[in-house]
């Protein structure tokens, strides 16, 4: 939730007074619970702010926090929506280098919003892929921790997350009303200046509003290298140790193995212009896909016999069959036995793929991000915001 713009980062809280020194032992369990509501009153939200103590980082002492909002790139556009896992993980990045920058503990939303688009189910279970729509998947929503280990990410960066059980505990145990109990409100303001001003650098919180478009927006100068704290595949090590042990034990069955990842389904959108042609943002990817290119395209890459683990949001059953005359083929299906037992949404299944595909000998994606990568496609993954025909030729 939101806090409330209705303290500024300069003004400050008087202490409580202290009850008389012959009833401090008696009034202690009262003092408490009037702390709390002290604070309760401070700001309305700081209540659902879950400040979750964890001794990882000497920093933590300072108590000075950064918060965000209560959702990925909410407040903003998305709060009644929510894009997919890869969009909130830029946006989280971000986030989590502000706050390495400012020397602060990041309040990281406690739940991730799953979108629907990114999170049909049937993976696991190819054959009942067309009937089989949700089932007993996870909806609207995911605990954060079922996805990340916290304390994991707080060895680099330290975190707490917003649930009123861990904020309470922190109160009860050592915040002093007064004494850097400030809130500071933060919109359109630099990073820089947030960690220059005293009016922010001394607040006990930032509640920093982000750029309403999504909260990647505001480390749009990533492209000088010097700005990148965090490394783009921060957040990809760090899956909670559930799915780590999955994809462990996915990976010693799998031996000595090769990878692709297709991406097809979501990406394959076209429009018809006003003459009613066919129209796509990524015109070569859908032929490019197909496991007849895909075979030419990965012979150089991947020798005949390998192992070749796919990882794919394509339903059609038996669409990779065709590779299977030159690779022994690999999906998670044929791992069901160690994911299902833990695997509540997609979001968590692709980030056990994903750390399947990070320990293959040769990776292949479906488009390049960076110079070096190999890809199926050559098609630019950015937006190109260019509509053109498909080609289903040979070029």
């Amino acid at each position: 939730m939101a806090i409330p713009y209705r303290i500024t980062g300069g003004g400050r809280q008087r202490a409580l007074p202290l009850p008389p020194k012959g009833a401090l032992l008696a009034a202690a369990t009262t003092a408490s619970v009037l702390s709390i509501l002290c604070v309760l009153s401070f700001t309305d939200s700081l209540a659902y702010l879950g400040f979750q103590a964890r001794s990882v980082d000497k920093r933590e002492s300072s108590r000075r926090y950064l918060y965000w909002g209560g959702a990925v790139d909410c407040p903003g556009k998305h709060c009644g929506s929510c894009a997919g896992l890869g969009h909130q993980e830029s946006s989280l990045r971000c986030a989590l280098e502000e706050a390495l920058f400012l020397d602060r503990i990041f309040v990281m939303p406690s739940r991730m919003c799953l979108n629907s688009v990114h999170n049909a189910k049937g993976i696991l279970n190819q054959s009942n892929a067309a009937s089989d729509k949700s089932g007993g998947w996870e909806t609207g929503s995911c605990a954060m921790e079922s996805l990340y280990d916290i304390d994991l990410i707080s060895r680099t960066v330290p975190v707490v997350l917003d649930n009123p059980q861990s904020w309470y505990a922190i109160v009860s145990r050592s915040t002093k009303l007064g004494e850097g109990g400030d809130v500071a409100h933060a919109q359109g303001v630099s990073r820089q200046e947030l960690k220059d001003n005293p009016l922010y650098s001394n607040a006990f919180l930032i509640n920093r509003t982000a750029s309403p478009l999504a909260w990647f927006m505001e480390c749009k100068d990533r492209t000088k290298r010097s700005s990148v704290m965090l490394p783009y595949n921060f957040l990809p090590t760090m899956p909670a140790r559930k799915l780590r042990d999955a994809a462990n034990k996915m990976k010693e069955i799998l031996g000595d193995y090769d990878a692709i990842h297709v991406r097809r389904g979501d990406l394959l959108k076209n429009r018809k212009d006003r003459f009613g042609v066919e129209r796509s943002l990524h015109p070569h990817l859908d032929r490019d896909t197909r496991p007849e290119y895909i075979k030419k395209r990965i012979a150089k890459w991947i020798p005949r016999g390998h192992t070749l683990f796919i990882a794919s949001n394509e339903r059609t059953p038996g669409f990779f069959s065709p590779l299977s005359d030159r690779y022994k083929l690999a999906y998670s299906s044929n791992f069901s036995s160690i994911l299902e037992p833990i695997i509540e949404n997609n979001y968590q299944l692709f980030m056990v793929e994903r750390l399947i595909m990070q320990g293959a000998k040769t990776f292949v994606k479906t488009m390049k991000e960076f110079d070096n990568d190999l890809s199926l496609c050559d098609d630019p993954k950015k937006n190109t915001k260019v509509w053109q025909e498909p080609v289903y030729t040979d070029d």
